[in-house]
């Protein structure tokens, strides 16, 4: 495991469902946007691999964890709540504790759909500070960046959530078009398509902004007095 990558893997610990994705590409972009690697148990499609020690390989490679644990609701058919969330916080939290060195330096954000919701399922994290973006995509950009912006550290910030939502907002307006150029759609979207989507946009945009840069210099230059 290369320390660069532990140093920049996020492990997203969220719901896989169509009513959670808004939020989910949304967690997802403003990563990537944050210069951060996204780590969740979609990456992998191996059905060797036991799903226990997938999640527990990407835990042990991330030094940071988003941990949305907003679906607690009764599954309407078994009567039962979905425990993957909670649980896998557990194993986050217990990697820092246990872990070795570096291990240690686990960073951690938890999210709720609701302020304190969360004091009645799971009150032994009532400790941590829990952010909640009230089932609101661009509210968790704004989270999510703020969370990322203190992670990141070093004298350059990110661009302010406002910015983000924005970029993400011309994204999804983008994504229909670029998708249809190699023949596939937003509905039969991968997870590995996703991911590439998102970096293809990002780099379209840097390369559009160093080469805007470029050609104000040249202006510059050749109107500077001789």
């Amino acid at each position: 495991m290369r320390a660069d990558f532990y140093n920049s893997n996020v492990f997203i610990n969220c719901p896989f469902s169509s009513d959670y994705d808004p939020i989910f590409w949304a967690v997802l972009f403003t990563v990537f946007y944050a210069g951060f690697r996204p780590r969740c148990a979609r990456e992998v499609s191996d059905a060797a691999q036991v799903r226990y020690a997938k999640i527990l390989q990407i835990i042990r490679e991330s030094k940071f964890g988003i941990h949305d644990i907003s679906v607690m609701d009764l599954d309407p058919v078994t009567k039962l709540p979905r425990f993957n969330m909670p649980f896998e916080v557990g194993l986050f939290f217990a990697a820092k504790d246990f872990g070795s060195n570096k291990q240690r330096d686990k960073v951690a954000l938890v999210m709720d759909s609701g302020d304190f919701r969360y004091r009645a399922a799971l009150s032994d994290i009532s400790g941590q500070d829990i952010a909640s973006h009230g089932g609101d995509p661009e509210k968790a950009i704004h989270v999510v960046r703020n969370w990322l912006d203190n992670c990141r550290g070093g004298p350059e910030g990110l661009h302010g959530g406002a910015h983000i939502v924005e970029d993400y907002n011309k994204f999804l307006l983008d994504l229909p078009v670029r998708l249809k150029k190699v023949h596939l759609d937003v509905a039969s979207l991968t997870y590995g398509d996703l991911c590439r989507a998102i970096e293809g946009y990002l780099l379209r945009k840097k390369h559009r902004r160093l080469v805007g840069a470029s050609k104000k210099r040249s202006k510059r230059t050749k109107h500077s007095p001789k």
